[in-house]
């Protein structure tokens, strides 16, 4: 089974999905998404595969999130979206992609919705 992580190395939950996804014997391709952000029209397709909101995709720890006022319920997914495609560091982590769908895998555990069975 393929897989891809979007994948930020100084994050623990990344690392460990990453983790989790080479226990369940998967090498995934990884994308460093601060080096290699996804285009805009990639970021939309994984939030809408994941079933999230953009707002929901957003990640406000560590981020420029208070200082770009993006906690304003008036901000719309386009605005929220030019956040995130200026700042990628705003793009909540990890997205795992594989053929059994695409996650936000926060917490970790939520990868094992995407794996391969035992």
């Amino acid at each position: 089974m393929k897989a891809t992580i979007w994948h930020n190395p100084a994050c623990g939950t990344s690392r460990n999905v990453l983790a989790l996804l080479r226990e369940a014997g998967l090498e995934p391709v990884v994308v460093d998404y601060l080096r290699d952000p996804p285009t805009r029209a990639r970021l939309v397709e994984m939030i809408r595969a994941a079933g999230l909101s953009v707002r929901e995709a957003l990640r406000q720890k560590g981020t420029p999130y208070d200082d770009l006022g993006l906690g304003d319920p008036a901000l719309t997914d386009e605005q929220l979206l030019d956040a995130m495609m200026a700042h990628p560091i705003l793009i909540n982590r990890p997205f795992v992609v594989t053929a059994k769908g695409t996650r936000l895998c926060r917490p970790s555990e939520a990868v094992r919705e995407l794996l391969p069975p035992k």
